[in-house]
Protein backbone atom coordinates (compact mmCIF):
# COMPACT_ATOMS: atom_id res chain seq x y z
CA UNK A 1 0.00 0.00 0.00
CA UNK A 2 1.30 3.56 -0.78
CA UNK A 3 1.38 6.10 1.96
CA UNK A 4 -0.87 8.08 2.77
CA UNK A 5 -0.50 11.95 1.79
CA UNK A 6 -1.17 14.05 4.61
CA UNK A 7 -3.20 17.27 3.90
CA UNK A 8 -2.30 21.01 5.39
CA UNK A 9 -5.38 23.79 6.35
CA UNK A 10 -4.31 26.91 5.59
CA UNK A 11 -5.57 29.76 8.01
CA UNK A 12 -5.03 33.28 6.21
CA UNK A 13 -5.62 36.55 8.76
CA UNK A 14 -5.53 39.75 8.35
CA UNK A 15 -2.12 41.17 9.71
CA UNK A 16 -3.47 44.08 11.76
CA UNK A 17 -6.95 43.05 12.64
CA UNK A 18 -6.63 38.94 12.99
CA UNK A 19 -9.43 38.37 11.21
CA UNK A 20 -9.66 35.06 9.32
CA UNK A 21 -10.08 36.39 5.94
CA UNK A 22 -10.17 32.22 4.66
CA UNK A 23 -9.67 29.04 5.43
CA UNK A 24 -8.13 26.83 2.86
CA UNK A 25 -8.56 22.84 3.23
CA UNK A 26 -7.07 20.35 1.87
CA UNK A 27 -3.92 22.08 0.91
CA UNK A 28 -1.21 19.22 -0.84
CA UNK A 29 1.60 19.37 1.82
CA UNK A 30 4.53 20.61 -1.97
CA UNK A 31 2.14 23.32 -2.41
CA UNK A 32 4.35 26.24 -2.54
CA UNK A 33 3.41 29.79 -1.01
CA UNK A 34 2.38 31.23 -5.03
CA UNK A 35 0.34 28.38 -4.81
CA UNK A 36 -1.86 29.86 -1.88
CA UNK A 37 -1.52 33.65 -3.34
CA UNK A 38 -3.80 32.03 -6.44
CA UNK A 39 -5.80 30.27 -3.72
CA UNK A 40 -6.42 33.10 -2.08
CA UNK A 41 -6.71 35.24 -5.46
CA UNK A 42 -9.77 33.19 -6.69
CA UNK A 43 -11.81 34.52 -3.35
CA UNK A 44 -10.50 37.81 -3.14
CA UNK A 45 -10.14 38.63 -6.83
CA UNK A 46 -9.67 42.04 -5.74
CA UNK A 47 -6.00 40.88 -4.86
CA UNK A 48 -4.24 40.16 -7.17
CA UNK A 49 -0.82 37.63 -6.48
CA UNK A 50 1.62 40.76 -7.06
CA UNK A 51 -0.11 42.72 -3.89
CA UNK A 52 -0.27 40.34 -1.65
CA UNK A 53 2.16 39.78 1.58
CA UNK A 54 1.92 36.65 2.77
CA UNK A 55 3.89 36.09 5.85
CA UNK A 56 4.10 33.64 9.33
CA UNK A 57 4.44 36.93 11.89
CA UNK A 58 2.10 39.87 11.06
CA UNK A 59 5.03 42.06 10.97
CA UNK A 60 7.13 39.17 9.38
CA UNK A 61 8.70 39.67 6.51
CA UNK A 62 7.19 38.28 3.22
CA UNK A 63 7.57 35.05 2.35
CA UNK A 64 9.15 33.87 -1.25
CA UNK A 65 6.95 32.53 -4.12
CA UNK A 66 9.13 29.72 -4.07
CA UNK A 67 8.94 28.12 -1.17
CA UNK A 68 7.16 24.93 -0.33
CA UNK A 69 4.39 24.38 2.47
CA UNK A 70 5.32 21.29 3.94
CA UNK A 71 9.21 23.30 4.44
CA UNK A 72 7.59 26.08 6.37
CA UNK A 73 8.17 25.65 10.60
CA UNK A 74 3.97 25.13 10.78
CA UNK A 75 2.05 22.23 11.73
CA UNK A 76 -0.90 20.76 9.68
CA UNK A 77 -2.70 23.86 10.36
CA UNK A 78 -0.79 26.40 9.45
CA UNK A 79 -1.77 30.25 9.69
CA UNK A 80 -0.53 33.25 7.62
CA UNK A 81 -1.05 36.33 7.98
CA UNK A 82 -1.93 38.62 4.54
CA UNK A 83 -1.25 42.22 4.13
CA UNK A 84 -2.35 44.30 1.27
CA UNK A 85 0.99 46.28 -0.60
CA UNK A 86 -1.38 47.79 -3.03
CA UNK A 87 -1.58 48.46 -6.73
CA UNK A 88 1.58 47.10 -8.10
CA UNK A 89 3.13 48.00 -11.43
CA UNK A 90 5.92 45.93 -13.65
CA UNK A 91 9.59 46.42 -13.46
CA UNK A 92 9.17 47.39 -17.20
CA UNK A 93 6.54 49.87 -16.69
CA UNK A 94 9.03 51.45 -13.45
CA UNK A 95 12.24 51.71 -16.04
CA UNK A 96 9.92 53.72 -18.43
CA UNK A 97 8.76 56.04 -16.14
CA UNK A 98 12.60 56.37 -14.79
CA UNK A 99 13.72 57.10 -18.26
CA UNK A 100 10.94 58.87 -19.85
CA UNK A 101 11.26 61.82 -17.54
CA UNK A 102 14.46 63.44 -17.43
CA UNK A 103 14.66 62.03 -21.36
CA UNK A 104 11.28 64.50 -22.24
CA UNK A 105 12.55 67.39 -19.98
CA UNK A 106 16.52 67.45 -21.57
CA UNK A 107 14.37 67.54 -25.44
CA UNK A 108 12.37 70.48 -23.73
CA UNK A 109 15.65 72.19 -22.96
CA UNK A 110 17.24 70.52 -26.16
CA UNK A 111 14.68 72.86 -28.43
CA UNK A 112 14.83 75.86 -26.78
CA UNK A 113 11.36 76.88 -25.81
CA UNK A 114 11.01 80.25 -26.10
CA UNK A 115 9.62 80.56 -22.67
CA UNK A 116 13.24 79.01 -21.40
CA UNK A 117 15.91 80.72 -23.09
CA UNK A 118 13.46 83.65 -24.48
CA UNK A 119 14.09 84.58 -28.71
CA UNK A 120 17.61 85.28 -28.97
CA UNK A 121 18.51 83.23 -32.07
CA UNK A 122 21.84 82.54 -30.35
CA UNK A 123 20.29 80.52 -27.82
CA UNK A 124 18.40 78.21 -30.80
CA UNK A 125 21.35 78.05 -33.70
CA UNK A 126 24.31 77.35 -31.60
CA UNK A 127 24.46 73.56 -29.81
CA UNK A 128 27.35 71.79 -28.93
CA UNK A 129 28.18 68.93 -30.93
CA UNK A 130 27.86 66.78 -27.94
CA UNK A 131 24.66 68.18 -26.80
CA UNK A 132 23.18 67.20 -30.63
CA UNK A 133 24.61 63.65 -29.99
CA UNK A 134 23.04 63.49 -26.52
CA UNK A 135 19.31 64.53 -28.18
CA UNK A 136 19.92 61.50 -30.71
CA UNK A 137 21.29 58.82 -28.77
CA UNK A 138 18.72 59.54 -25.27
CA UNK A 139 19.76 57.28 -23.07
CA UNK A 140 21.26 54.34 -25.29
CA UNK A 141 25.22 55.83 -25.60
CA UNK A 142 26.32 52.35 -25.65
CA UNK A 143 29.85 52.59 -27.16
CA UNK A 144 30.06 55.97 -27.64
CA UNK A 145 33.07 57.45 -25.56
CA UNK A 146 32.54 60.94 -26.62
CA UNK A 147 31.66 63.47 -23.68
CA UNK A 148 32.20 67.07 -23.34
CA UNK A 149 35.40 66.48 -22.26
CA UNK A 150 36.50 64.12 -24.72
CA UNK A 151 38.76 62.26 -21.51
CA UNK A 152 35.94 60.47 -20.29
CA UNK A 153 33.84 56.99 -20.68
CA UNK A 154 31.78 57.13 -17.81
CA UNK A 155 28.36 56.52 -19.48
CA UNK A 156 29.13 53.65 -22.04
CA UNK A 157 31.46 51.57 -19.64
CA UNK A 158 28.16 51.83 -16.84
CA UNK A 159 26.28 51.25 -19.47
CA UNK A 160 27.96 47.69 -20.31
CA UNK A 161 28.49 47.01 -16.63
CA UNK A 162 24.83 47.07 -15.50
CA UNK A 163 24.04 45.24 -18.91
CA UNK A 164 26.71 42.60 -17.20
CA UNK A 165 24.85 42.56 -13.76
CA UNK A 166 21.59 41.65 -15.39
CA UNK A 167 23.03 39.08 -17.38
CA UNK A 168 24.76 37.29 -14.17
CA UNK A 169 21.15 37.60 -12.25
CA UNK A 170 19.06 36.02 -14.85
CA UNK A 171 21.62 33.62 -15.37
CA UNK A 172 21.43 32.80 -11.20
CA UNK A 173 17.75 32.48 -11.23
CA UNK A 174 17.37 30.55 -14.30
CA UNK A 175 19.95 27.70 -12.31
CA UNK A 176 18.05 27.60 -9.27
CA UNK A 177 14.91 28.44 -7.98
CA UNK A 178 16.20 29.30 -4.53
CA UNK A 179 17.23 32.71 -3.38
CA UNK A 180 21.43 32.69 -4.04
CA UNK A 181 24.37 34.65 -3.42
CA UNK A 182 25.70 36.13 -6.40
CA UNK A 183 29.80 36.00 -6.88
CA UNK A 184 31.46 37.39 -9.75
CA UNK A 185 32.01 35.62 -12.88
CA UNK A 186 35.03 35.58 -15.60
CA UNK A 187 33.31 38.99 -16.81
CA UNK A 188 35.22 41.53 -15.35
CA UNK A 189 32.29 43.97 -15.04
CA UNK A 190 30.81 41.41 -12.59
CA UNK A 191 33.95 41.44 -10.65
CA UNK A 192 32.33 44.49 -8.51
CA UNK A 193 30.38 41.68 -6.56
CA UNK A 194 33.30 41.64 -4.72
CA UNK A 195 32.36 44.99 -3.03
CA UNK A 196 28.59 45.64 -3.33
CA UNK A 197 24.99 43.71 -3.06
CA UNK A 198 23.82 45.58 -5.81
CA UNK A 199 26.84 46.54 -8.60
CA UNK A 200 23.69 46.82 -10.94
CA UNK A 201 22.55 50.01 -8.68
CA UNK A 202 26.33 51.08 -9.28
CA UNK A 203 26.82 51.14 -12.53
CA UNK A 204 23.05 52.66 -12.56
CA UNK A 205 24.20 55.43 -10.74
CA UNK A 206 27.32 55.41 -12.88
CA UNK A 207 25.57 55.81 -16.14
CA UNK A 208 23.13 58.63 -15.26
CA UNK A 209 26.61 60.53 -13.59
CA UNK A 210 28.08 60.67 -16.93
CA UNK A 211 24.76 61.22 -18.58
CA UNK A 212 24.68 64.71 -15.84
CA UNK A 213 28.65 65.51 -17.51
CA UNK A 214 27.80 64.58 -21.20
CA UNK A 215 24.64 66.99 -21.27
CA UNK A 216 25.77 69.83 -18.39
CA UNK A 217 21.83 70.21 -17.26
CA UNK A 218 20.49 71.18 -14.43
CA UNK A 219 17.58 69.00 -14.20
CA UNK A 220 19.01 65.57 -15.15
CA UNK A 221 21.36 66.47 -12.53
CA UNK A 222 18.18 66.85 -10.19
CA UNK A 223 17.31 63.56 -11.16
CA UNK A 224 20.52 61.89 -10.91
CA UNK A 225 20.37 62.91 -7.35
CA UNK A 226 16.50 61.60 -6.73
CA UNK A 227 18.03 57.96 -8.56
CA UNK A 228 20.65 58.31 -6.11
CA UNK A 229 18.77 58.34 -2.90
CA UNK A 230 16.02 55.93 -4.27
CA UNK A 231 18.53 53.21 -5.65
CA UNK A 232 20.36 53.66 -2.26
CA UNK A 233 16.89 52.95 -0.48
CA UNK A 234 16.89 49.47 -2.76
CA UNK A 235 20.17 48.54 -2.22
CA UNK A 236 20.15 48.46 1.48
CA UNK A 237 17.40 46.79 1.42
CA UNK A 238 18.47 44.03 -0.64
CA UNK A 239 21.81 44.26 0.84
CA UNK A 240 20.31 43.12 4.47
CA UNK A 241 18.25 41.21 3.18
CA UNK A 242 21.03 38.82 1.85
CA UNK A 243 22.67 39.09 5.66
CA UNK A 244 19.83 37.37 7.37
CA UNK A 245 19.13 35.00 4.58
CA UNK A 246 22.98 33.70 4.44
CA UNK A 247 25.17 33.73 7.63
CA UNK A 248 28.27 33.15 5.28
CA UNK A 249 27.23 36.53 3.75
CA UNK A 250 30.82 38.08 2.51
CA UNK A 251 31.32 40.54 5.26
CA UNK A 252 33.28 42.87 2.78
CA UNK A 253 30.18 43.74 0.94
CA UNK A 254 28.15 47.16 1.41
CA UNK A 255 25.05 48.07 -0.12
CA UNK A 256 25.95 50.10 -3.35
CA UNK A 257 29.20 52.55 -2.70
CA UNK A 258 32.25 50.04 -2.71
CA UNK A 259 33.95 50.59 0.76
CA UNK A 260 31.74 53.86 1.86
CA UNK A 261 27.67 52.87 1.71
Amino acid sequence: MGSRITFFEVEILDWKTKQQLCFLEKVEPHATISDIRLMFYKLYPQWYPARQSIRLEPKGKSLRDEESLQLLPVGTTATFYFKDLGPQIGWTMVFLIEYTGPLLIYFVFYFRMPFIYGLDDRLTTSRHPVVKIVSITGDLLLGLPIISTILFILHPTCEAGNFSIHLALNSLRRESKTCKIPYPTKNPFTWLFYFVSCPNYTYELGTWIGFTIMTQCVPVGLFTLLCFIQMTVWAKDKHYTYIREFKDYPSLRVSIIPFLL
